[in-house]
């Protein structure tokens, strides 16, 4: 892992003296000349290519990380996005065996807040947005399997990138090949997991394409858990001439199946992990997704200096989901939630590259316009069918962003990046569910703005030592699921405020023959944080609060000993914190809380050995320190450490390459809650984790 390049571009100011960066640099530069001299040899540079300017991550002054995938030789089902993100710091993503909620993922302590879909963190596929402009993302409709890298970006640049960005996680697909291949895949595993895939490209330097179609299903761990989905993913690329680019991508995601168990209480989840809450059997808790998306990316070079970014895109996104109750009391919109969602956007940015005293000068304008609709209506849940109905509306969210960025080298060792996003955020919505006395007209709309700049700054101490610095200022709006419900009233909550936060950090990037280390400090106040009132049977609704604090550490080393043997570690120390008190859904919080969701303490280990470039058998281990469930902290998901052991074997038949692959995960069969439900009203908190699970696959490509 050296000498990367990567999409984010990255802005930066110094808020250290520069004796303090001597003193570090001087540290840094013994250790890593140090490290040197025991292991000369160097990591071939990997190169990534990018969708706003391409970047040196080594040179970059972030806190971003590239995680390559080799969907023929990755020991994974690549299902979620969890089996892969390990290695990097400061991101928890949490399978929670509930594929009707989705997976929990958060930068930093951005996101816990979520029970269903991704908040807090943009999410991007191939530079086409998989967040909607009120700042909901999802993360299941990422085909893994036909994934080459996935881009990481912690911290204050990350605001660069508009609403919702306390990080920026991008999924890239594959190049196609320039010679025809095919692959199929296999796999099966316990609660009965079966995973079929089939895979095809090829084409040549002037126009090529590649489609990957998997289908996965599962019994679940716990009982009323089972899921079934479909995804196809196809890119295609033409060069019609060499300063010309035109990449077609094509999504498809189909989950007609996925039962939701439920939290569980205390006593319920040490009585018997695999149960299911008693309402999600009366009620049929559930949920059917469809989702079809189209975009079109266009490169151009306008001359040696120029490059022109373009991008458009569209979807459809339909959603059915039963909750726990029938939604038929007083004010309530019913139990049985019906969207059907329509969306699209379009992106322009323009990059030029000069110099100034004989260094480079980069420069980047950007426009980004994203729009969706969606047709929301409730039914009362009669028993898990559709009863009478309760809601109907139109719902709208649209936003418009405007960028600019700049990329000094001031100096031969130093360097200095500064941008300024400006965002509008709209959300209207138009009621068609008028009951005179009863449920009145709930139309409305509300206008956020926000202009977000973030500065920073880089020293390259030495070849092998890199020091930067940065602060930066964000936020983040409600999404129209979290405006959609008020306590005791009827109609949206369009009285939440957007969350502001300023952001800093610094950290140091080492470098020496096989090893690469990566140490990060970071800090993030935030105004009127989005924060949950009240949690049940799946239905949250919101509130705002000021003071909420983020700081911690990040930690991650990756060393290559010889050709056969190999380390990765990854270490967050994160302490968030409410630093005022506040009330909610009354009860008092008092300051000092930690944030519900956020261990203070995760670190992940592995070891991986090659013999005779044909098998590969690793040792994994996930350990986290205990997670409070609620804002008063009243309980926690106790602490855990769990081993994962996988392994695989390649080897030919012919023109045939062949993948035969094993994994155990939780070995020891350790008990514990992978994730928790914020704040849920019925004390359900707990989700519990599988126990020893077996899991075996092949591919096979030719």
């Amino acid at each position: 892992m050296k000498n990367y390049r990567v999409v984010f571009g990255v802005p930066f100011l110094n808020p250290w003296s520069s004796t303090m960066l001597s003193m570090i640099a001087s540290l840094l530069a013994t250790h890593a000349q140090a490290q040197e001299a025991a292991s000369p040899q160097a990591l071939p540079e990997i190169v990534v290519s990018a969708s706003r300017s391409e970047q040196d991550r080594f040179d970059a002054p972030a806190a971003i990380d590239v995680v390559q995938v080799d969907g023929f030789t990755v020991q994974s089902p690549l299902v979620n996005m969890s089996e892969l993100l390990g290695t990097v710091p400061g991101v928890q993503v949490r399978e929670r065996q509930n594929y009707a909620q989705d997976l929990q993922i958060s930068v930093r302590g951005f996101g816990t807040r979520s029970t269903f879909g991704v908040r807090g963190v943009r999410i991007l596929i191939d530079g086409i947005p998989a967040t909607m402009p009120d700042g909901q993302g999802q993360a299941s409709s990422a085909s893994l399997a036909s994934a080459s890298r996935i881009e990481v970006l912690r911290g204050p640049m990350a605001q660069l990138y508009g609403n919702s960005a306390g990080g920026v996680l991008q999924v890239f697909t594959r190049e196609p090949p320039t010679k025809p291949e095919a692959s199929l895949s296999l796999g099966l595993g316990s609660d009965n997991q079966q995973l079929y895939g089939l895979s095809a490209g090829g084409g040549n330097d002037t126009l090529g394409g590649v489609i990957d179609v998997s289908q996965y299903s599962t019994d679940g761990y716990r009982d009323h858990s089972a899921a079934r989905r479909t995804t196809i993913n196809a890119k295609v690329v033409a060069r019609p001439s060499s300063d010309t680019k035109i990449t077609a991508i094509l999504n498809s995601f189909d989950q007609p199946l996925s039962q939701d168990p439920l939290g569980l209480s205390r006593a319920d989840f040490e009585r018997d992990p695999r149960q299911v809450v008693p309402g999600a059997i009366t009620f049929d808790t559930r949920k059917t997704i469809s989702q079809q998306q189209i975009g079109l990316v266009l490169e151009q070079r306008l001359s040696a200096s120029d490059m022109l970014n373009a991008r458009v895109y569209g979807g459809t996104r339909k959603v059915f989901q039963t909750l726990s109750f029938p939604g038929d009391a007083g004010v309530q919109a019913g139990g049985v939630i019906d969207l059907d969602r329509g969306y699209g956007g379009v992106g322009l940015n323009w990059t030029h590259e000069t110099q100034a005293n004989g260094l480079p000068l980069n420069w980047t304008v950007g426009v980004e316009a994203d729009s969706l609709s969606e047709r929301r209506q409730g039914f009362v849940n009669d028993g898990g069918t559709p009863g009478a109905l309760r809601r109907d509306e139109n719902d709208h969210a649209r936003n418009t962003d405007v960028f600019a960025q700049i990329d000094w080298t001031f100096a031969p060792q130093w360097r200095a990046t500064a941008g300024v996003r400006t965002s509008r955020v709209k959300l209207s919505v138009d009621d068609d569910f008028i009951v005179p006395l009863n449920n009145p007209d709930d139309s409305g709309s509300v206008e956020y703005r926000q202009t977000s700049p973030v500065v920073g700054l880089a020293w390259r101490a030495s070849d092998n030592v890199n020091l930067y610095a940065n602060v930066g200022k964000g936020f983040e709006t409600p999404t129209l699921a979290e405006s959609a419900y008020r306590n005791n009233a009827t109609g949206p909550n369009l009285g939440l405020r957007a969350s502001t936060s300023v952001q800093s950090e610094i950290g140091a990037k080492i470098r020496s023959g096989r090893h690469e280390l990566d140490f990060a400090v970071f800090n993030s106040r935030s105004k009127n944080e989005i924060v949950q009132d009240e949690a049940e049977g799946g239905r949250s609704t919101f509130q705002n609060v000021d003071g909420v604090e983020r700081r911690g550490v990040e930690a991650s080393w990756h060393g290559n000993w010889n050709s056969q043997l190999s380390t990765s570690v990854a270490y967050t120390w994160l302490d968030a914190r409410f630093s005022e008190s506040f009330t909610s859904n009354t009860r008092t919080i008092d300051s000092g809380n930690r944030l519900p969701g956020t261990p203070e303490h995760s670190l992940y280990t592995e070891l991986q050995y090659r013999w005779q470039n044909a098998v590969t058998t690793a040792v994994e281990m996930r350990a986290e320190s205990k997670s409070y469930v609620d804002d008063i902290n009243s309980d926690a998901a106790g602490g855990y450490a769990v081993f994962n052991l996988r392994a695989g074997y390649e080897f030919n038949v012919g023109s045939a390459k062949t993948m035969l692959f094993g994994r155990i995960d939780n070995v020891f069969d350790r008990a514990y809650a992978g994730s928790v439900v914020v704040n849920d009203g019925n004390q359900r908190f707990f989700e519990p984790a599988p126990g020893r699970r077996l899991y075996v696959g092949m591919r096979t490509q030719f």
